[in-house]
C-alpha cells in the first residue's frame, strides 16, 4: 500500500511538473495569409521549426487576410511575428495609407523573399493589357491585405481607374474559384512563385492561364512611393501553359516583430531560421531567398530588430 501511495504521489508530482512546464512555455502566433498563398505554408514551416528547435517556445501559424491584417494584429498584441510586404510595413511605421493616425511600432526580423505581383486572367476574357480591364469584373485582393493596397497603386500607376470595372475583393483562393466559374474576368495577387492556387488554376482542364505584363508601371510607382518597387519578370513555365516571360513588379516580403520583442528570443529565431533554412526550403522553394546577402540590400524600409542585428553582425553583415 505504501508503495502504491508513493507511486501515486510521484505520478501526481510528475503530472503537476509537466503541466507547469507546459504553462511556462512561451507561445508565439505568426500572422501569415490565406491558405491559397505562400505566407501560410511558409508560416507553418517556421512555426514547426521554432517549436522544434527553440526550447520553451511553441509557435502557431494563423490564417489571416495578409499584410495589413497581420500588422494590425501586431499592433493589437495578438501576433508576435508576421509576414508583410515591405510597402505595408513602411506605411504602418509611418502612419500612412491604411495606417493613417495609427503608427505601428515594428522592427524587421528578416528580409525573406520577393513578392511578385501577378495580374491573372484566362483565354477568352478579352484582357491582353492592363487597360483592357475596362468594363470587366476584377478582383483586387482580400480586404485588409497587402495585395489590395498594392493593386490600387499598380492600377493607378498603369492609368487604370477602379471605377472603370466591377470590383471584387477576394482572396487568391476565392479569386481562382471565381475565375474558374467565370464570375470574374481577372484578378490581382501579390505572392511567391509559384503560388499554389494559381498553379491549380493553370492545371485545370479547359483553362489556359494568361499573365498580363505590367512591369513598366514600376517607374511610376517608384516616383510616388520610393525605391520599394522593382521591375522584374515571372519566367516562362512558372505556371502550366504560360510559356512567355511576363514583366511584373516586385516588392520584398519581410518577417517583422513588435519593436519591444525580446532581443534574446529574436536572436534565437533569426539564428535558427538561417541555420535550418534547408528544412524550410522543403516547405516552399521561395525560402531559398532567405539569404544573408539580401539583408543588407536596403530591401527593408524599416530598421531591423536589435536581436536580428546581433546575429547578422556575428555573420559579418551590417544592417540598420
Amino acid at each position: 500500500m505504501k508503495r502504491f501511495i508513493s507511486a501515486l504521489v510521484a505520478l501526481v508530482a510528475a503530472f503537476g511538473l509537466a503541466t507547469a512546464n507546459a504553462q511556462d512555455k512561451t507561445r508565439i502566433s505568426i500572422g501569415t495569409g490565406g491558405t491559397g498563398g505562400v505566407y501560410y505554408p511558409l508560416g507553418g514551416g517556421i512555426a514547426a521549426l521554432i517549436s522544434k528547435y527553440i526550447p520553451g517556445v511553441d509557435a502557431t501559424a494563423e490564417v489571416t487576410a495578409g499584410s495589413i491584417a497581420n500588422l494590425n494584429l501586431i499592433a493589437g498584441g495578438k501576433s508576435e511575428i508576421a509576414f508583410t510586404m515591405a510597402d505595408s510595413a513602411w506605411d504602418a511605421v509611418n502612419g500612412l495609407a491604411k495606417f493613417e493616425n495609427k503608427r505601428v511600432a515594428l522592427r524587421t526580423l528578416a528580409v525573406f523573399y520577393p513578392n511578385r505581383m501577378h495580374v491573372v486572367t484566362i483565354e477568352g476574357t478579352g484582357i491582353h493589357t492592363m487597360k483592357d480591364m475596362k468594363g470587366k469584373r476584377v478582383s483586387t485582393g482580400a480586404p485588409t491585405s497587402g495585395t489590395e493596397e498594392m493593386a490600387a497603386r499598380l492600377l493607378e500607376a498603369s492609368g487604370v481607374d477602379m471605377k472603370d470595372f466591377t470590383r471584387e475583393r477576394l482572396s487568391v483562393a476565392e479569386s481562382v474559384a471565381a475565375l474558374k466559374d467565370r464570375k470574374i474576368d481577372a484578378f490581382l495577387w501579390v505572392g511567391g512563385v509559384p503560388t499554389p492556387s494559381i498553379t491549380d488554376l493553370a492545371a485545370t482542364p479547359g483553362i489556359k492561364v494568361k499573365l498580363i505584363d505590367h512591369g513598366d508601371a514600376a517607374e511610376n510607382l517608384r516616383k510616388k512611393y520610393g525605391p520599394i518597387y522593382i521591375k522584374n519578370q515571372i519566367l516562362a513555365n512558372a505556371y502550366p501553359g504560360e510559356t512567355r516571360n511576363t514583366s511584373n513588379v516586385d516588392v520584398w516580403n519581410l518577417l517583422v516583430v513588435p519593436e519591444n520583442a525580446s532581443e534574446n528570443l529574436v536572436y534565437q529565431i533569426v539564428k535558427m531560421l538561417f541555420e535550418k533554412k534547408d528544412e524550410l526550403v522543403k516547405v516552399h522553394k521561395d525560402a531559398a531567398f532567405l539569404d544573408l546577402a539580401n539583408q543588407a540590400t536596403g530591401a527593408s524600409p524599416i530598421p531591423f530588430h536589435p536581436g536580428a542585428v546581433r546575429y547578422f553582425k556575428e555573420k559579418g553583415i551590417n544592417v540598420q
